[in-house]
C-alpha cells in the first residue's frame, strides 16, 4: 500500500544526506606529513627507507603509511601500506631511484592523506660504463655462474668486480673465479643450502669497478628462477625381447621427486624423434622393431611445484641400442653388384664364342680351297726354278774354287819336281 507523500519524504532524506555529506567533507582536515625521511644500506643492493611519525596526530587516527618507487621517473607499481615506519627495498644503483611516502588514517572520512615527501638516489659514474645483459645461472644447486657485458662507455681496460650476498651471510662476498669470452665478462662461486630446504633467500648481485667513473649496477633474483639441472650420466639401455630398457643416474643434490626428464628417441632409419616424460630414472620403449636401431637422450628439468625455473638440463651423450646396415655397404654392393654381373656375362660370351667352334667348327670354302691349292703348286714351281738357279750359281761358284786350288797347286808341284832332279 503506497503512502500519500512518501517519493517527498524520500527525496527530503536525500537532500539532507547531501549536505550532511558535503559539510563533511568541507571539515576534513589533511594530515601531516611524516618527517625526516632518509636511506642507509643494510647490505649491497639493500636499503632501508626511514621516517618519523606526524606531529599533533589525533588519537582516533588509525595512522598507517603510504610508500611507492619510482625509477627514472617510472612508477614501479609498487605501493605498499604499513604502519610501520621503515620499508626495505632492492636497489639499482646505475639509474636515478626515488622514494615516497605519505601517511593516512585509516577508516577515517574526518581526515585527508597527507602530501608526499620524498627522496631520491642518484647514480654514480659515467652514464653508459656499467655492466650490462646480467645473467645468472644456478647449475644444479651447487654454484652460480652470472656473465654480462662490459657498458658501451666503459674503457677496454676496465676492471669489473663482482660481489655477492643473500639472507643468512653475515658480510657480502667477493667474486675470485672469473672469466673472460669473445667479449663476454664471466664468474662463478659455489652456492648451496641444505638439502632439505624449502625457501631459498633472494640473492643479490652488486658489479662495480675500483675506478669512481665506472658505475656500479645491482640486481636481486629468486634463485629458484635460476636453476639449471646437471646433465643426466650413465645412461644405460638393455633390450628384452621387442622392448627397449632405459635408465640414468638421478642427482645427489636435488630433494627427492623434484626433478622430471625427457626421453628423445628415434629410429635410425627415421629422422623424427619422439620425446616421453618421465618422473622417474627410467622408463622402457615397449614393441620395437628388432632388426632397426635406436638412439636415446636424456634431460632434466626442475618440477614447479619445487622450483620456479624453466631451464632445462643439457641434453646426455647420445646411446644407442640395435643394428642397422651401414649406408656405405650398401653403396658399395649397389656398385658391386653390376660390375661383377658385366665382367661375368663378358667371360660367359668368350667362353660360349670358344664352344660353338668345338661343337660347330666353320664349312670351309672350297674357292677358298681352290685358290690355296693352285697358289701353293705357283710358288712351288717359282721355289724350284729358283732353287735351279741358285743350285747352278753354286755349282759355278764351286767349279771356280776347285779350279783356282788346281792352278795353285801345279807350280808348286813344278817346283818341287825340279828340285829332286
Amino acid at each position: 500500500m503506497d503512502l500519500p507523500g512518501a517519493p517527498l519524504r524520500c527525496r527530503l532524506f536525500l537532500a539532507v544526506g547531501w549536505l550532511v555529506a558535503a559539510g563533511t567533507a568541507t571539515e576534513a582536515k589533511v594530515l601531516p606529513p611524516p618527517s625526516n625521511l632518509d636511506y642507509s644500506f643494510i647490505q649491497i643492493c639493500t636499503l632501508n627507507w626511514t621516517w618519523n611519525p606526524p606531529e599533533n596526530i589525533s588519537s582516533s587516527c588509525d595512522l598507517e603509511y603510504s610508500s611507492d618507487i619510482v625509477i627514472d621517473e617510472v612508477p614501479q607499481h609498487k605501493r605498499e601500506w604499513s604502519k610501520s615506519r621503515f620499508r626495505v627495498t632492492d636497489t639499482f644503483l646505475n639509474e636515478e631511484m626515488r622514494f615516497k611516502v605519505r601517511s593516512e588514517c585509516k577508516y577515517d572520512n574526518t581526515s585527508e592523506p597527507s602530501r608526499w615527501v620524498e627522496t631520491s638516489l642518484l647514480p654514480k659514474g659515467i652514464p653508459g660504463t656499467a655492466a650490462v645483459g646480467l645473467s645468472c645461472v644456478w647449475y644444479n644447486l651447487e654454484y652460480m655462474v652470472c656473465t654480462w657485458h662490459p657498458g658501451k662507455n666503459a674503457s677496454s681496460d676496465t676492471n669489473y668486480t663482482l660481489f655477492y650476498w643473500f639472507d643468512g651471510l653475515k658480510n657480502h662476498k667477493k667474486c675470485s673465479n672469473y672469466s673472460m669470452h669473445q667479449g663476454i665478462f664471466g664468474c662463478t662461486f659455489n652456492l648451496s643450502f641444505p638439502k632439505g630446504t624449502n625457501t631459498y633467500p633472494a640473492i643479490s648481485i652488486l658489479i662495480r669497478d675500483d675506478s669512481e667513473e665506472i658505475r656500479p649496477v645491482c640486481a636481486s633474483n629468486n634463485p629458484t628462477t635460476l636453476v639449471k639441472p646437471a646433465t643426466p650420466r650413465r645412461v644405460t639401455l638393455a633390450k628384452i625381447n621387442d622392448e627397449i630398457y632405459v635408465k640414468w643416474s638421478e642427482s645427489d643434490t636435488f630433494p627427492e621427486n623434484c626433478l622430471f626428464y625427457e626421453v628423445e628417441y628415434h629410429n635410425g632409419d627415421l629422422d623424427t624423434a619422439q620425446i616421453i616424460k618421465v618422473e622417474k630414472n627410467y622408463t622402457s620403449i615397449p614393441s620395437v622393431d628388432p632388426n632397426s636401431k635406436y638412439i636415446f637422450k636424456v634431460r632434466a628439468k626442475p618440477k614447479p611445484e619445487c622450483y620456479s625455473s624453466k631451464l632445462y638440463s643439457d641434453w646426455s651423450e647420445e646411446k644407442s641400442i640395435g643394428e642397422k646396415m651401414d649406408s656405405t655397404f650398401y653403396f658399395v654392393l649397389i656398385i658391386t653388384i653390376p660390375l661383377i654381373v658385366a665382367v661375368s656375362t663378358i667371360i660367359l660370351l668368350v667362353y660360349l664364342k670358344r664352344l660353338k667352334i668345338l661343337i660347330l667348327p666353320p664349312i670351309p670354302d672350297p674357292r677358298e680351297i681352290l685358290k690355296r691349292m693352285f697358289g701353293e703348286q705357283n710358288e712351288d714351281s717359282q721355289n724350284c726354278a729358283k732353287d735351279d738357279s741358285v743350285n747352278a750359281y753354286d755349282r759355278l761358284i764351286k767349279e771356280e774354287e776347285i779350279h783356282s786350288l788346281i792352278f795353285t797347286e801345279t807350280p808348286e808341284c813344278a817346283n818341287s819336281e825340279k828340285e829332286n832332279r
